[in-house]
């Protein structure tokens, strides 16, 4: 340490008024033995002392300067400081008289943009430091002047506890005695132009205030008692593409309404929604974005708090909770992750020290105009680190079974939702965003590393090649991507009266010709059921038996098909309402038998799908599937043979799309013999007239439709008839 015992005029000055760049030169002991010196700064204080073990040290004004104080300060013992104004006194650590906290390790990472783990660098963490108990904060600000700690704690004084900057990484940190657990905080942010900065939230907080306050809290996530130890050791068998995937997308704070209207409590969650999912057959519960967010409008999807689980249902630690029970079910979660865009709150990331940090400062880079949102800047080291370890952070503090990545081909493509002349091309004059395609690579290269049991998962709206491909062969690296095409078709097509879908049949069929470029998820997801799109139920045509009868054989047609499962919540027994995320899903409805007949077929068709391994053994292979008759659009009849593993029982799904009852209907089978009537989505239980084939169909040798046994079944109106071949 240099051991200055006089500074001059103007540092006292730029730190009284809260503009110097390196505090620690000026404040806490320089100095050692006898000629030891401490400076210190309390704005509230009119005298002050340095306390050591035994002793009582006076510190004396420096000039006219209000609330500074020097005095010598023998030895190189640890002091406090004591300070008194009128009759009224108080002591506490000194945190200038402290070593940074961050190693060079930290500092070398930092400064690559290369800290894979971020959070445990960055961020408030509860800590001992040299043996006192206290806060270590830290938050990157390469442009500011300087930055503070500001809070309940220091009266929201930025001049009290400017920090550390750690040389060229940008970082700056301090370490706060006595700050603890819920304290709640900002950084106070001198830009470089000298102007002070809308205070702003830690962007690796791990708590936040509840909305629509939205400062930083304090949250010691540094233990936890997990017990699913042998969920994580065998998940990775879950998420291969020949196991069975069923999710069920949930918004928590609308799928349960507790006290009057409050969301259901991720500890009531870790009860209740496990247990209904457990129930229902659903393999996966896929989560709307639960980092903090500040409008409840946007689902999560704009986030700011990309560390910290919403405190809307709970803590930090009663999410792990919420984990660890699924995980002790036997279900995966999966966490909806928004790295394409961030709002413009000013307590957020946008001109984070003053400057286009985590953004872009163009505009035509930076500005998403659909969503009025900013745009990471991923060309930057630092940026694309801090997303990259943000996705670790989930999977590794939270045991979260993977990520579902929204909106990738905002990302993906420079000119999306732009004219010409609004977007700026890349290097080669192309549209491809070069920079996010690295960003995205390297989070699942870093994820699938970090361990191969997780799953990532593309929401991606284009025909861009290889995104459920490995990186080494030239892929994005998800583990799967979602059908959004699949759903466009099937679901037009579904919504047309029957008397016009034969001139439609392609649009249930042409999702087979590209079933198998990639892992494919079949998602009917929130988006279909907001914004004035109706219900699923809504959707369907004709009289009200009519609608139930054909959302029912919509969901028979989705789990026959080739590709994983998803349904949003409300979805599964068809509430008539559209989604409305004020309130909770309808729950009232299943009082209705139509209603839980819906929910008892989507059960029974989780059960089938996971019970049944040639309805999923090759959901991504194409040699698993074989059409039967694809072409018969005057009937509007669709069926199809499903195959496993050698061994594997075959499966032969129907579909009968118009209202029409088929009597003798013939089809080829693989096999004669017998084949059991595993399902058929027009059984009483269901809400249907209970009409089929009692209970199996007989298959005797002859040729039909290019296969060696044939059969005649009969086709009940509007609905799916699953045969499961019996020998």
């Amino acid at each position: 340490m240099s051991t200055p015992t006089h500074h001059p005029e103007h540092d006292l000055h730029r730190l009284l008024r809260g503009e110097h760049d390196d505090p620690f030169a000026l404040l806490g002991p320089h100095g050692t033995g006898e000629a030891r010196v401490v400076t210190a700064f309390d704005p509230g204080a009119e005298r002050m002392w340095a306390l050591t073990e035994g002793a009582e040290h006076p510190l004396h004004p420096v000039h006219d300067a209000h609330g500074l104080f020097r005095g010598d300060v023998p030895g190189d013992a640890p002091y406090r400081l004591r300070g008194a104004a009128g009759g009224s006194d108080w002591t506490v650590e000194d945190p200038y008289r402290f070593p940074p906290v961050l190693g060079e390790i930290d500092e070398y990472l930092l400064g690559e943009g290369s800290h894979l783990r971020l959070w445990e660098a960055l961020g408030a963490h509860v800590t001992e430091h040299e043996g006192v108990p206290g806060t270590h904060f830290a938050v990157w600000a390469p442009n500011a002047r300087r930055v503070s700690v500001v809070g309940e704690f220091n009266w929201w004084d930025g001049r009290r506890h400017p920090m550390r900057r750690r040389g060229a990484t940008g970082v700056w940190e301090i370490f706060l005695p006595g700050v603890a657990d819920g304290a709640v905080y900002r950084y106070e942010i001198l830009g470089a132009d000298g102007t002070v900065q809308p205070r702003k939230a830690d962007p690796v907080g791990f708590g936040s205030e509840h909305p629509p306050a939205n400062a930083s809290v304090v949250r010691d996530i540094a233990s936890y008692g997990w017990s699913d130890d042998l969920w994580m050791a065998t998940r990775y068998k879950r998420h291969d593409p020949a196991a069975p995937m069923s999710v069920y997308e949930v918004h928590l704070p609308s799928w349960r309404r507790k006290d009057g209207g409050r969301p259901i409590s991720y500890i009531e969650a870790a009860d209740e929604l496990i247990a209904y999912v457990r129930e229902m057959g659903f393999t996966h519960i896929e989560l709307l974005p639960v980092s903090e967010y500040p409008f409840d409008g946007s689902w999560g999807y704009q986030p700011i708090g990309l560390f910290a689980p919403t405190i809307r249902c709970g803590l930090p630690n009663e999410f792990r909770d919420l984990m660890n029970a699924a995980h002790r079910a036997g279900v995966g979660v999966i966490l909806d992750w928004v790295p394409g865009h961030f709002p413009t709150d000013e307590h957020g990331l946008g001109r984070f020290d003053g400057t286009a940090l985590y953004e872009h400062s163009d505009p035509k880079e930076g500005f998403h105009q659909d969503w009025n949102t900013l745009i990471y800047n991923y060309g930057r080291a630092e940026v694309s680190n801090f997303l990259t370890a943000n996705a670790l952070f989930w999977l590794e503090e939270y045991h979260v079974d993977g990520l579902r990545v929204d909106a990738v081909a905002s990302m993906l493509y420079r000119d999306y939702s732009r004219a010409s002349g609004e977007w700026i091309p890349n290097k080669d004059g192309g549209r491809e965003n070069y920079e996010a395609i690295a960003m995205l690579q390297r989070m699942n290269t870093a994820a699938y590393g970090m361990d191969g049991g997780i799953v990532t998962v593309a929401e991606e709206s284009t025909a861009y090649p290889g995104v459920s491909r490995p990186v080494d062969q030239g892929g994005l690296g998800f583990g799967f991507k979602w059908n959004m095409g699949w759903m466009n078709d099937t679901l037009e097509y579904m919504r047309k009266d029957p008397v016009y879908r034969s001139y439609h049949h392609h649009q249930m069929t042409f999702g087979l010709v590209y079933a198998f470029s990639e892992n494919f998820i079949l998602p009917i997801s929130h988006d279909e059921v907001v914004h004035g799109k109706g219900s699923m139920i809504g959707k369907m045509p004709g009289s009200d038996w009519e609608k139930f009868a054909n959302l029912r054989a919509y969901y028979g047609f989705m789990w026959g098909h080739p590709g994983k499962k998803l349904l949003f919540m409300g979805q599964e027994f068809a509430q008539w309402s559209e989604w409305n995320h004020d309130a909770q899903i309808d729950w009232d409805c299943l009082g209705d038998a139509r209603h839980a007949g819906m929910q008892r077929l989507v059960r029974d068709l989780n059960h089938l799908y996971r019970d049944t391994p040639a309805l999923h053994v090759k959901d991504c292979d194409g040699s698993g599937f074989r059409w039967i008759e694809g072409g018969d659009s005057i009937n509007s009849v669709f069926s199809w043979v499903r195959s496993g593993a050698e061994g594997d029982a075959p499966v032969a799904v129907i579909c009968n799309l118009t209202p029409q009852e088929h009597v003798g209907y013939r089809i080829g089978l693989p096999r004669a013999g017998s084949w059991r009537e595993a399902l058929n989505t027009d059984a009483e239980i269901y809400g249907g007239g209970n009409r089929g084939n009692l209970g199996a169909v007989e298959a005797t040798d002859g040729a039909s439709h290019g296969l060696p046994a044939v059969a005649e079944v009969t086709l009940p109106p509007l609905s799916v008839v699953f045969l499961v071949f019996e020998g």
